[in-house]
């Protein structure tokens, strides 16, 4: 597949994304209108009924800054993904929630863990090092952009401030690191120039003709150098100026 046919916009490159923000949003919005709150449907470690939070805790935010610092990450990640990796972003999501949220359950610590944060890492993660894996130019350039906007988010798996989920955060990073190993991605064909390809040969160059093969330029012949063999003719097509034009 060629670069410009896999670099294409589309809708959902746009929707997905939105739609995301839309639902976290309209979640908090129903926890305030209705008075209740949705923790407990998180991810609660080692318990059974702390499953049901694997799929549920993407969803759920504590407060409306905890919202308002998922929200604008998420969109943006979940349309670089859309964008970049649309045949494999459905897979990248669903896993990427599904398999965190496991590892929280597994490694985290005895409380309530929401928030949309381990996504966000998962997809932080994914891109970085499916770009480096991919040794694609453009797919490099976008790993850069996440390191330079989102690098800092790399101290957060680790227990640094108190009141975080770091271990959502470990949990999403190290789930982005073995999407990006194991689930396949199209990648582009770039562009390969004649000189590249495995039947190039040297000698049908027009250019590199004007070189020995010690790379020294080859003078061209003088005229006095030309010999009969080696004449050619030039046609020259002309209209007279007698002649009067059809149309003015």
């Amino acid at each position: 597949m060629s670069e410009m046919g896999h670099f294409k916009f589309s809708n959902k490159v746009l929707a997905i994304p939105l739609l995301a923000m839309i639902i976290i949003w309209a979640v908090y919005w129903l926890e305030l209108a209705l008075g209740v709150n949705f923790n407990e449907m998180g991810v609660m470690p080692r318990t059974l009924s702390g499953l049901k939070g694997v799929i549920l805790s993407p969803f759920i935010h504590g407060s409306l800054e905890h919202l308002y610092n998922n929200t604008i990450p998420l969109g943006i990640l979940l349309t670089a993904l859309w964008y970049f990796y649309k045949d494999a972003a459905w897979k990248i999501v669903l896993y990427g929630i599904l398999i965190s949220g496991l590892l929280t359950w597994l490694i985290g610590r005895t409380s309530y863990h929401i928030g949309a944060s381990g996504l966000i890492y998962v997809l932080a993660s994914f891109i970085f090092f499916k770009g480096i894996f991919s040794s694609y130019y453009r797919l490099i350039a976008l790993s850069l952009i996440v390191v330079f906007i989102y690098g800092s988010l790399l101290w957060y798996i680790f227990p640094v401030k108190e009141g975080i989920s770091w271990e959502g955060h470990l949990a999403g990073f190290l789930t982005g690191l073995l999407l990006a190993s194991v689930v396949k991605a199209t990648i582009p064909k770039p562009k390969k120039y004649e000189w590249e390809k495995e039947d190039f040969k040297e000698e049908d160059d027009l250019f590199l003709k004007h070189f020995d093969e010690k790379g020294n330029f080859r003078e061209l012949p003088t005229i006095e150098e030309v010999s009969e063999d080696d004449s050619f003719k030039v046609n020259y097509i002309y209209r007279s100026t007698d002649q009067k034009n059809e149309k003015e």
